[in-house]
């Protein structure tokens, strides 16, 4: 098929739904099929059970008689014949429109009642009424249709078109009526009400995202309006001035606020016609409560500026979408543009400008309105995502920056703090070395070069001796600097001290456990091994012992040291015994963050000891 055939074809179809009445022409192309386009009218009043005698006017249908008969609220019955060959086939009557609630007979016989011919009345214009005739009420030759139509004259009332034909044609017909007028209202509602509480959930979850709210307001308001052709009786309101004022009401608030949305939509907020709309939109709810009485009947005075307004606020929206280079903009304009035309259509229906049937073709449109809320919500989702990702890569950059430049201090922080230490404790091993071996070294030469003193070689030498232990201390210290293992310090004094107590008929029995891992750094440690020297010394110059016991242990972050002779003893506080050896030894133990504790009862030994924590700070 080609480009133009398809295009006839899509014109077509539209013109069907647009116009009923080409649409029964087409099928009768095909079918046989009558129009009944006039027939005779005659008011009467509410209570009327027959027609009357006389008084009838000829009308063309569709038939509103609020320009006929003005004001007239009642009963006005239509009469109307067409000719029938066959009596005995079944016969499909299809009224396309009745305006409010009817009855109809068909030579005499009910055929069609609807629930309330008084108010409050059935709506039986929202959908067409299709009745099967069978041959008891058919008659060949001439046939009389009659209808009595309960109306106001505020509401259109009236009849439309009848089609006589075969039962599959007006089932045709029916259906297609059917889904214009009921079902794609239908589909509308649900749509409307879907949007609206989709839309509502999105503001309640963002609510700086002032469109959603809007939206769904409109949305709701328009699941409302869109009921208004569904259901065949006004209930739950007890009039149907009730009803229709509701219906103004709700259409008045689905204008608003579509308006305000659009307005949102165009990032612009027009205060002050913003108030006045609402207020309007309050207004007219207000009304459709208090004095429905009011409001339904004069419902153009209410619709036609509203729809006025809406018509204002779609162009207005298509200017600036035109003007602004936004995607989301443009794409909504476009869903919007189709059904402003459409809305027209219905309008100028509505008016009686052009003939059809009130039968709302806006509602046909409404998945455009989907298509651009959908595309919105995914614009606006992918932007935000896009700046999400950006903001993403730019503060992982900042990141990785920050972390950078926090690694290279931290590395020149600890290189600082390492060099510092090193220094601190090389400055500590520079003073023991001058407090020291320095020390004991100038005592030494003093001692040589005084030509009073005649010294001993044997005394000479164990002067040296004591030189030489005090400067290996200092060594293996300095050269394990980096170990860890305290074990690997003690083992070169153990080692030789072992020797020199076996020499001199001394036993030493040494206990090392728990310090294979630790490492107290080069001060302390050589204050821990200038510890144990002096008092090895003073166990083998002074104690006459024969057995020592060395014990060092390490356990719970405390370092204990014992050092127990089975010498002679002596007593500390002795006038004798005020040497530089104990006050040495008390000093090292307090640089080791600790208490020394002497015991050294006469003829029992002597037992020094003290429990130093490990905590390198101290």
């Amino acid at each position: 098929m080609s480009m133009r055939a398809w295009l006839a074809a899509l014109l077509m179809a539209y013109a069907c739904l647009a116009d009923p009445a080409m649409a029964e022409q087409t099928l009768s192309t095909h079918a046989a099929i009558i129009d009944l386009r006039t027939a005779e009218a005659v008011p009467d009043g509410w209570d009327s059970q027959t027609p009357p005698a006389d008084g009838w006017t000829n009308v063309t249908l569709r038939d509103s008689w609020d320009s006929r008969w003005p004001h007239h609220d009642g009963v006005v019955w239509y009469r109307l014949h067409w000719q029938q060959t066959d009596a005995n086939a079944p016969v499909g009557l299809l009224l396309d429109y009745a305006c409010l609630a009817d009855e109809v007979w068909v030579n005499g016989s009910l055929v069609h009642r609807d629930s309330s011919l008084v108010e409050p009345l059935s709506r039986s214009s929202t959908a067409p009424q299709r009745i099967l005739l069978d041959r008891r009420t058919l008659h060949a030759g001439d046939n009389t249709l009659l209808v009595r139509v309960s109306g106001l004259a505020a509401y259109q009332p009236g009849l439309g078109t009848v089609s006589v034909g075969t039962p599959e044609v007006i089932e045709a017909i029916y259906q297609q009526k059917m889904f214009v007028r009921v079902n794609i209202q239908l589909i509308n509602f649900a749509m409307e009400a879907v949007l609206g509480l989709l839309f509502l959930m999105f503001w309640l979850l963002r609510r700086n995202e002032s469109i959603f709210g809007w939206y769904a307001l409109s949305s709701l308001f328009g699941c409302v309006n869109a009921w208004n052709f569904v259901p065949s009786n006004p209930l739950p309101f007890a009039s149907t001035d009730a009803w229709e004022s509701m219906i103004v009401a709700c259409y008045t608030a689905l204008t608003v606020t579509f308006c305000v949305f659009l307005l949102r939509f165009c990032e612009q907020r027009w205060r002050r016609t913003e108030t006045v709309l609402l207020l309007a939109a309050a207004s007219a709810l207000l009304m459709a409560l208090l004095a429905p009485h009011v409001l339904g009947p004069w419902r153009n005075l209410w619709e036609l500026p509203t729809a006025a307004l809406s018509y204002v606020a779609v162009l207005i929206f298509l200017w600036h979408a035109v003007r602004t280079p936004r995607a989301d903009l443009r794409v909504m304009a476009a869903c919007l543009l189709i059904p402003l035309v459409v809305s027209l259509i219905d309008l100028l229906v509505y008016l009686q400008i052009i003939p059809g049937t009130n039968s709302e073709l806006q509602a046909l449109t409404s998945p455009l309105t989907l298509i651009g809320m959908s595309f919105t919500v995914a614009w606006r989702f992918s932007a935000a995502m896009r700046r999400a990702e950006n903001f993403n890569v730019e503060l992982q950059q900042e990141v990785d920056v920050a972390t950078s430049r926090l690694s290279d201090t931290l590395s020149r922080e600890h290189m600082l703090a390492l060099a510092n230490t090193r220094i601190g404790e090389r400055l500590n091993l520079v003073r023991d070395l001058h407090d020291g071996f320095g020390g004991s070294l100038l005592g030494a030469i003093s001692a040589l070069e005084d030509p009073r003193c005649q010294q001993e070689p044997a005394q000479v030498v164990a002067v040296l001796k004591e030189l030489r232990d005090d400067l290996r201390l200092v060594i293996d210290t300095t050269t394990h600097e980096q170990d860890t293992n305290l074990g690997s310090q003690i083992a070169p004094l153990r080692h030789r001290w072992s020797q020199r107590l076996e020499a001199a008929d001394i036993d030493s029995r040494w206990s090392v456990e728990g310090v294979e891992h630790l490492n107290l750094g080069a001060a302390r440690a050589l204050e821990l091994l200038r510890f144990l020297q002096e008092a090895l010394t003073n166990v083998l110059k002074h104690s006459r012992a024969s057995l020592v016991q060395i014990r060092i242990h390490c356990e719970d972050d405390k370092l204990s040291v014992d050092v127990h002779d089975n010498g002679q003893g002596f007593l500390p506080n002795a006038s004798g015994t005020q040497g530089a050896g104990l006050p040495s030894l008390r000093a090292r133990v307090t640089r080791l963050g600790a208490a020394l504790c002497v015991t050294s009862p006469p003829g029992s030994g002597t037992h020094l000891s003290f429990i130093a924590p490990l905590d390198p700070t101290i």
